[in-house]
Order: structure tokens, then sequence, then C-alpha cells
């Protein structure tokens, strides 16, 4: 009888694993036999404690192939229905012009790049986020602004914070809040507040007094029904009392308003979504936070500035990084420590691509086919409720007739909002014709056609707005946004942009605790399908089933993986999953009758986030010794446990370690913090060394958070967007955030964390993709090879650098620190030279000095072959070799190629080389460099001096020409 298992062999299906997983069977073997191990099973077995180590295979299926995984996610995105939404509430229908959607939304040199820490190899991502400041700025008539906050509500609650650290003090904490902002809003800033101790009062601005108690105040510019108000009587008081005042405003509105910068506002937050950004079921979407040049200290998230370069060119950089948390920890403002990146370049590049006159001639547009609306709605009868307003009509309907227009503009597939019962709202936007405004008034006719034309109506309506709202101010006006309005142009200025940042589409990114691996093109289509990206977050649920499905399946899968009972998507990044699994930690206190609990024990080594964090959540940190292998000191936790055990809320621990390393004692850890009434929360930043192979649930953990953009292939984007749910344990289930707008569940939710109800829905189709075409066994061999990875990485390097932290039996986790220190006493060559020499060699640096300073963390990733990771290894091991001729005194201890490291091509053709190497060794110092060079475009940044001269928005044009640069520069910033 003929054997059928060849041909068996041969249908199976090629699936996904192998595309993800870097090294080849053969490549594995040779790395384990570096090691000194037969089989990855039992190198594994050596480096996971045994008793955290989970044995049988995730339930979460078989892995597939892409095409089947794709036909099933069309199958489930076609569920979703694409109805036309007027719902306004800071969320507007909008036209991605393709060459942004294709040349940066769906561009892997855009998308994989990482946060630029290190601006030589950013200055593309950087001018972009420099253009999106000067945006902000610009609209909104203020003089500073960050380059992106995460959405709406948590930058009006940013601004809250902002504004306490600006004039609260005991006695003077009470919040106000126009009771006419966003709903969503208004609940994201009293989840914040509450945890703060903040008092939020929301009421009427045109009657609300302030007194010494009100430290700032909300409003919404023009509000969620609608009306444009003149704010200026309001501003003065507030600040006669010493409050600050921050308008939530609409970008597209203020190039026909007045910007709130001139009208007495000292903060101006909202989103740009309607910039160019799909309304993707709630996000990711670039908010933004704009502010008063005596504020820019405490302002949250990143700036992007001017600088120079060692040749005195000018050079961009993230300016003033010491009001971040990781430098102010628990004294931080703020917890936020990424951006929404991607998306603020697509906001940017939006305004580029149609410069001042394109934005106004959008903007009248819309306000012209409102204003034809209004007049319709008039011609049948109706009440138009504001005299001024932009986009949004509001009209007073009635109860009795309220169902009978929701009826009839379903029957058109078109959703209106209910303000209130009886009065109904109309938010247009620019996808808005003359057909829909026809749509919308049969609605109101009883679903008849009406008896006019746009036009008539429009010559009945005056688009004009009268004095007290008319914008007069220029806004603009740098050439960036006049010069690249043909598609040739574009293209190539997207093009120039993206050739000077360094991505994963060049060579791997070896950052460690960032775990920069594979995002799939797979992964990554379904986010433009119009099914999951023109979806409003407050549609109907029954319009949004798909999404709903693939939430229950995600939701399941990760609480599969974590080990446990449930898991919320809402929080839209790394930062709010912490500061949402704490909440959920203080409410059940709370709900037990221990409120008094809000203690947080908090090791030493742990991200700065986490103290940033605990603060803002209401706790008070109490600092946890390590020992000197990098662990968390147990007789010191069991010593602070017990000192605190009766306020004891919570203990952070990061897991593996931030060194690096299983920590043998986990276990134990968490026994002790329950033992004294604690919940342990676990930083899942290092899970892609835990899934398949170890569950927080099973460990002992309460709560974990899961940055998706780092385990679950979500992209990091440039420095984001990113996402960061929570899964929890079943007493904490009934605590987990809720939404005043959409139900989401949860017995006794917190108040919502993020705006929109599941955070950055549209992006979780990448997690979902990952997660089925891997498979149970397909996610654990992801994890065993990214160990494998760190652990020959380690090996390699061994005899150039010394690896700090190690297990007992000489292993590491997913990452690995190696210590630079040990070069600079005989060669005076620091962990910053190695880092911009590696630039020199085609690679982004490792995370530089964290957890410890001065030395590199690295993470190779599943993704990256032994290839790859040996040529790196091989950039590092000849990069000391050139450190030991400067301790031989072969190189010159101040001019050597580590440091003038980074070496741009304009030093290296420069007539005026003058170094004691050469050109050569400087720029093409391997085999590698010779074949596929990529040049850093700028010299070492001056970090100081761009603090010393903040610049944060676009340099008038002459400014970047090489020739007087930095005098041009000197000038421009003193």
């Amino acid at each position: 009888m003929t054997s059928t298992r060849p041909l068996a062999a041969a249908l199976e299906p090629d699936t996904f694993v192998s595309r993800h997983v870097g090294p080849s069977a053969a490549e594995q073997q040779a790395m384990l036999a570096a090691l000194g191990y037969d089989s990855l099973d039992a190198f594994i077995d050596a480096v996971v404690p045994a008793n955290i180590r989970f044995r049988r295979t995730l339930d979460i299926g078989p892995a597939r192939t892409e095409h089947d995984v794709l036909a099933e996610l069309r199958t489930i995105a076609d569920r979703n229905m694409v109805w036309r939404s007027y719902l306004g509430m800071g969320y507007h229908g909008t036209l991605t012009p393709p060459v942004i959607q294709r040349n940066v939304l769906e561009n892997p040199g855009w998308y994989t790049a990482y946060t630029p820490y290190q601006a030589e190899i950013a200055q593309g991502r950087l001018e972009a986020l420099l253009n999106f400041q000067t945006m902000v700025m610009d609209l909104t008539g203020l003089e500073i602004a960050n380059a992106s906050l995460l959405d709406e509500g948590t930058a009006a609650a940013e601004a809250m914070a902002m504004s306490y650290a600006a004039k609260g003090k005991p006695g003077k904490e009470t919040y106000f809040v126009a009771k006419d902002c966003h709903p969503q809003t208004i609940e994201v800033v009293r989840t914040r507040a509450a945890a703060r101790g903040v008092t939020v009062v929301v009421g009427d601005a045109a009657t609300f007094t302030f007194g010494p108690e009100v430290f700032g105040a909300l409003v919404q510019y023009p509000a969620t029904d609608g009306a444009v108000r003149d704010y200026r009587a309001f501003c003065e008081q507030a600040h006669a009392a010493g409050a600050v005042v921050t308008a939530a405003c609409d970008l597209l509105s203020l190039t026909l308003l007045v910007p709130p910068g001139e009208w007495g506002a000292d903060v101006a937050v909202g989103n740009s979504q309607r910039f160019g950004v799909p309304m993707g079921y709630g996000g990711p979407h670039a908010a933004f936070l704009a502010t008063k040049d005596e504020y820019k200290r405490m302002l949250p998230g990143r700036i992007i500035g001017v600088s120079r370069d060692a040749d005195g060119k000018p050079a961009l950089r993230m300016a003033l990084q010491t009001r971040e948390q990781h430098i102010r920890r628990e004294k931080a403002t703020s917890n936020v420590c990424t951006a929404q990146v991607l998306l603020a370049v697509m906001a940017g590049m939006y305004a580029v691509w149609h410069g001042p006159e394109g934005l106004t001639r959008i903007a009248r547009r819309v306000h012209g086919y409102a204003k034809a609306l209004q007049a319709g709605l008039e011609r049948l009868g109706f009440h138009v409720t504001h005299e001024e307003y932009f986009d949004t009509v509001c009209v007073e309907v009635g109860t009795h007739g309220q169902q009978d227009i929701l009826d009839a503009a379903a029957a058109r597939r078109i959703n209106l909002r209910v303000v209130e019962p009886g009065v109904l709202a109309i938010a247009l936007d620019e996808t808005v014709g003359a057909q829909d405004v026809l749509d919308v008034l049969s609605a109101f006719n009883g679903g008849a056609d009406v008896d006019a034309t746009v036009d008539a109506l429009l010559e009945e309506a005056d688009p004009r707005f009268d004095e007290r709202f008319a914008r007069t101010s220029a806004f603009l006006t740098h050439p960036v946004f006049s010069t690249h309005h043909s598609e040739t142009e574009m293209l190539r200025y997207l093009r120039k942009l993206e050739g000077r940042d360094l991505s994963l589409a060049h060579s791997m990114i070896p950052l460690g605790s960032c775990t920069m691996k594979l995002n799939a093109t797979a992964e990554m289509i379904p986010v433009t399908w119009p099914q999951f990206g023109q979806l409003h977050p407050f549609v109907p649920p029954a319009q949004a089933a798909g999404y709903r499905e693939m939430f229950t399946q995600l939701e399941h899968d990760l609480a599969e993986i974590t080990g446990f009972a449930a898991v919320s998507l809402q929080p839209n990044a790394g930062s709010q999953g912490e500061y949402a699994g704490l909440l959920v930690i203080r409410e059940y206190h709370r709900a037990r009758g221990e409120a008094h609990r809000d203690v947080c024990l908090i090791p030493q080594s742990a991200h700065g986030t986490n103290p940033a964090s605990a603060v803002m959540a209401g706790m008070k940190v109490v600092v946890v010794g390590t020992d000197q292998h990098g662990n968390v000191d147990v007789a010191d936790l069991r010593k602070k446990a017990a000192e605190h055990s009766s306020q004891l809320a919570a203990l952070m621990i990061t897991y593996p370690s931030t060194h690096g390393v299983f920590e043998e004692a986990v276990k134990d850890i968490c026994a002790i913090v329950h033992e004294h009434g604690g919940q342990v929360y676990m930083d899942g930043a290092n899970m892609n060394a835990m899934v398949g192979l170890a569950r927080p649930g099973d460990i002992g953990a309460d709560v974990c958070h899961l940055n998706l953009h780092k385990t679950f292939c979500i992209p990091h984007g440039g420095g984001g967007p990113g996402m960061g749910p929570i899964g929890v344990a079943p007493q904490l289930v009934p605590f987990l955030p809720g939404h005043p707008v959409v139900d989401v569940g949860h017995a006794q939710a917190i108040g919502p964390i993020s705006a929109a109800p599941w955070g950055s829905a549209s992006i979780l189709p990448i997690s979902w993709v990952y997660v089925k075409l891997m498979g149970g066994e397909g996610l654990a061999t992801a994890t065993k090879v990214a160990i494998l990875n760190a652990n020959y990485t380690a090996h390699r390097l061994r005899d150039a650098f010394p690896v700090l932290y190690r297990a007992q039996n000489g292993t590491v986790a997913h990452e690995c620190i190696v210590d630079t220190r040990v070069v600079k006493a005989a060669s005076g060559v620091e962990v910053e030279d190695i880092a911009k020499r590696l630039m020199d060699y085609g690679f982004h640096a490792p995370t530089v000095s964290f957890p410890v300073a001065g030395t590199l963390m690295i993470e190779p990733t599943e993704s990256e072959s032994k290839e790859e990771i040996d040529r790196f290894c091989d950039a590092l091991i000849q990069i000391r070799e050139e450190i030991r001729e400067i301790e031989a005194g072969t190189l010159d201890r101040a001019d050597n190629p580590l440091k003038n490291a980074p070496h741009p091509m304009t030093r290296v053709i420069s007539d005026a080389w003058a170094h004691g190497y050469s050109r050569e060794r400087a720029a093409f110092p391997s085999e590698f460099t010779r074949e596929r060079k990529f040049w850093p475009f700028v010299g070492r940044v001056e970090s100081a001096y761009g603090d010393r001269n903040l610049v944060c928005s676009c340099l008038p044009i002459e400014t970047y020409q090489l020739e007087g640069a930095a005098a041009s520069l000197a000038q421009d910033t003193n």
C-alpha cells in the first residue's frame, strides 16, 4: 500500500508563522548550539522559571494563512453598516487625500519608525510634526503647541491637570466645565479630576460666577450643539479670579472663526481627526494642546523644537524633555509618554496639501451647506436653535415628531443626533454634497423629497459671521503650506522626509522594552477598509456588529493569553492602561469600604510612567529597592508592605523585570502584597517574553496592561499610535471603564479613560489578525525565538561589553543590558557616542541609559533573522575595536569616529575634511554600508541649544539653507 504522507504534506497550508519569525530552523539550531543547548524547548526550560511556566497550548486556534484570516475578517467587517453619520461630537467624515493615504498611512517607511529619541535619523518625522505644531499654533492663535495627544477628551483632562499645576493650591481646587462640552469630554475630565481630588462643576458658562476656589475652566468652541458663543467676558472674569481658561475647539472652524487665543483663552485643545484621518469608530486620531508661552514647561506630551547640529546646520529634536515623566517620575504632571505621531503627520500633511486657501474653501463649503440646511428646515416650519454656528445645525422638533424624523433618516441610511428630547443636531462635514443636504431635509419632510434646490436655499442664507466671530488674522503663512499643492510636489515632499528617517524598512531597531517587531502587511491591510475606517464611534450598536464581534474575539484571546477573566480595550496607550488599571484597583477598594487604601509600592527600576500614573490615580508612591541583580528586593518589599499594610492599595511590577530577567521570586512578591490587602498591577511592557509561556493571571497579578503596539504588532508609527488594553482578575471585572454615550457593560464601572468607548478601534484589527495568523502554538514559538535571539545577542557581545543582569544560570529574558561604562575612563567614550556611531553603520541605537545610566538595553525580537542579528552584533563589536584604538592612542581621544558621529553626507563630501581618520572609515565602516548606505541627514544635534533657544514652529525658509545656517538660526531663536 502506497503511503499518502508526502501528498498530505504537500497539501499543508503555507501558514504565517514562518513569515513572522525571522530565524529559520537551521539558524535556530546554530544559535542554540552557540549557547550550549540541544533544543529550543530545553533552552526555554532553562530560561523561564518552572513555577510560572504555562504548559498547555493557548486556546485561540491553530496558525492560519493570510488569505484565510483576511477572508474571515472581511466577512466580519461586512457586518458593519457604513451610513452617513451627522452626529458630530468631535468626530466627522473626512476625505483622506490619496497621496497621503498611500504614501503615509499605508507606507512602512512612515509607520514602522520609532519615537524620535535619536533625532539625527528622524529629521523627516520631526519636520512633519513641526508642521503639525505650526498648524495648531496658527489656527488656535496660541504661542506653543505639543506634537499631539491621544484624543480630545484626554487632552481636555491634561489641560485641567496643567491648569491645576499653574494655578491650583489648597482651597483653589474647583474646575468649571461648560455643560455644552461634548459629553464624553465632560466624563473623561470628571474621571481624571475625581482621582486627583479636584471638584468639577458642570454648568452654564453664561451664568457661572468665578470664586476664589476655581483654578480653571473648560468651554467648547463651537459647542457640542453647534452654538458659537462669545467667551470674551467669560475669560476676563476667569483671569480676574486667577483661573486658566481652556477652549476645546474645532480646527476647521478656526479658518473662519476668531481663534481662541485672540478672545482670551489660555489653552486650546481638540482633535485633528477631520484633517484627513478616518473616524475609525473612535480612533486613533491626533489630539492637540496649544497654550501660552508662560505655560510651556507644564505642557504635557512631546514638543518638537529647532536646534542645530555640530556643523551649525538647523536640526530638529524633541525639546524640553526634562518635563517628561521618565525624568520627573512621581512629580510629573502627566504620565503621557507617547503621542499620535502617524496621525499627526497625516493631519499636518492634510494642511500642507490644501494650504490656507484650500482649508478655508472646505470650511466655507461645509458652513454654506449648513446654512442651506437651516434655510430648508425653516421652510419646513422648524425652528433652528442658534443663530451662530459653524457646521452643526440644532433644530427643535418636539418630542412627538422626533421618532418619525429619525425613522425617515434611517430609511435613507442617515444618523442624526438627539441632543435632548425634542432637539436634534445635524453636524455636516467635507464629505457632504448637495444631495446629502436634500436627503436630510427629506427626513424632516415626512420622508418625501423637498421642493427646493440647494442653490435656491443658499440664496436665502447668509453664510458670513458677524464681526464678533469672523476671523481676520492670517494663518499657515509658512511656505510649506503653499508649496506642495500638485501631487508631484506633494509626493516628492513626502518621499524627501521619509528618506531622512530610519525605519524597520532599513534595518533592525533593537530597542529594549520597545519590541520593534514585524508589522506585517496582511495585518495592516484592514485598517483602511471603509467598514472599519468610516464608522462614527457613536453609531447605533446594530451598525457596528462587525466591530463588536471582533472586540469579543480579541478580548477572549487576550484574556486567554494573560490568564485573566476579562479585558477592556478602551485605554488607547500604555500609559492609559496603567492609569485605568490603578483606577480599577482604587474603585475595588472603595467598593469594599477601604477607600483609605492609597499607597502604591513601586520598585526603583520601574518605568517612569509607573509613578506618574500612580499619582494621577490619586495614590501615594512608596519606592521599593532593587538588589544588585536588578530584581525587586523582597526583604525591602516585605518591610514596606508591612509598614503600610492598612493603607496598601497596590504594587506595580514589570515582568520580566525592566532589567530583562525572569525574577524567580515573582509569585512570592505577589503573595506578600495580597497578604497585606493590596492588589498587584503588572506592567505588560515585556509581555513579548511571556506569551504562550507564562500568564500574569496565573503568576498572581490582578491587572495587567498590554502594549498592543509592542507585543501584538500594532506599529509604533514614529511614536504613536498605541493601545494599552487591561486584563483583570474576576474581582475587578465589575469596575472596568464605562462610557457616557455607548453602553460597554460593567456593573460598577469607573468613568471613561478615553474619549471613545473602545479607544483606537480602527487599529485593533492589526492585533486581531496577528493573533489569528499565529495561533496558540505560533505565538508560543514567537516568544521562544524572541528569548533565543536575545540570549544569542548577549552571547555574541559578551567579550565586547559586559552583560549586566542575568539569571543564576546565565540567561536573560527577551532583552539584555550591555554595560558601556567600562570604556569611559580609558577612552572618554560615552554611551551616547556609541549610539550615534551605530547610525554610521545603518542602525538605530538600542535603548540608551535605561534602566541603568551609561548602558544599552537591546531587544532583537523574534522577527529578526540570525543574519541581521549578526550584522548588528558585528557593528557593536567593530565599534568596540574603534574604542580600543582610542585607548591605545591610535585614534585621537577627541577627534575620532565616535566623538564625531554621526557623519552626514554634507560633512563627508566637504572640502573642509580635517579629521585624523578617512572619509571612507567615517561613512562606510562595514561592507553592508557600501551596499545599502543610510545617511543621517544632520550631524549630532545640540540638545541644550534647542532648549535655551526654544522654537517650536516652522522657521523662515531661508533658515534651512546650508550657507549661513548657524547665523540665521541664532538670529531667529534669540
